[in-house]
């Protein structure tokens, strides 16, 4: 039964990480200050959502987990690469880093061949990482171990990973404390977790904004994903979901509000924020919008 709690809580976190992904997709880059009537007026694009290489990962990770009840790495390896979908979305340097792990290269080699040997310090290992936290939320030792394990894969620079583990501890304290602490102290939960580095500080900067600070002015300070680093995304989700993660819907409408990489932020803010409640709190027309899950990551 334990592990059948596991893989419930997981499935849940990517239920809202897909679901603020797909919504998240329709308004990516966008600009703030000249925010789409439907974030204005709260009015959801009509038709399916599609989900993009956020979601697609995250599959990759909650197949692992269902399969081997930790982040083995060679088989999420080999997972990104088997469930490589181009249309999708996926960000140069993940295309090209897929490429050479198809042709034979060892995953660990051609992570680490990026940016001069350090890996990557974009936001893709944190965008995936939620289920993780999910999983192992009642182990938080066990849900940093795995989260590094799964962000090294493909970002193997100390800020990349340090992006992941924000997001997968988040994720872990959201469900253990619902919302009986203030988002202050959800943050500083998260931030005791995280090694020293741009990631933890933009964390820590997030937990001193005062309470009236507006989403614009929140991402003012810490960064809405446009540049696609962790450190310049992770603290403004972390944010967002410990604010408001009484409600899944608001959360997502805030994030989306804050502009640059919503796809990422959401699926990040989404993916913590189902955790706090259950699946009956995301509106049921946003699930049924966001297009079907494959069945590969639940049944093979």
């Amino acid at each position: 039964m334990h592990e059948q709690q596991r893989l419930e809580r997981a499935r849940l976190s990517l239920e809202g990480l897909s679901i603020g992904d797909a919504l998240g997709g329709f308004f990516e880059m966008s600009n703030p200050r000249r925010l789409s009537h439907f974030v204005l007026d709260r009015k959801p694009p009509s038709g399916e959502w599609r989900f993009t290489d956020d979601t697609n990962m995250a599959l990759s990770v909650f197949e692992v987990l269902r399969k081997h009840q930790h982040v083995d790495q060679d088989a999420l390896a080999k997972s990104f690469v088997e469930y490589y979908d181009r249309s999708r979305g996926y960000g140069r340097g993940m295309r090209a880093l897929v490429a050479r792990i198809a042709k034979g290269q060892p995953w660990r080699e051609a992570s680490y061949s990026f940016y001069g040997g350090e890996g990557s310090l974009g936001n893709g290992g944190a965008m995936r990482v939620a289920p993780v936290g999910g999983y192992f939320a009642d182990d938080i030792p066990s849900v940093v171990d795995n989260a590094r394990a799964s962000a090294e894969i493909t970002h193997a620079h100390p800020e990349g990973i340090a992006g992941a583990i924000a997001i997968a501890v988040a994720a872990a304290v959201a469900h253990q404390f619902k919302n009986d602490i203030s988002y202050v102290e959800f943050i500083d939960r998260v931030v005791e977790y995280l090694p020293a580095g741009e990631v933890e500080e933009g964390c820590t900067r997030a937990s001193k904004l005062k309470s009236d600070t507006t989403a614009l002015e929140a991402a003012t300070e810490l960064g809405n994903g446009s540049s696609m680093t962790a450190q310049r995304t992770v603290p403004l989700a972390i944010w967002f979901a410990a604010k408001y993660r009484d409600n899944f819907e608001e959360a997502i409408w805030q994030t989306l509000s804050a502009g640059g990489d919503t796809d990422t932020t959401c699926a990040m803010v989404g993916g913590i924020v189902a955790l706090v409640g259950m699946k009956d709190e995301i509106p049921a027309t946003w699930r049924q919008q966001r297009e079907p899950l494959p069945a590969w990551a639940f049944d093979s």
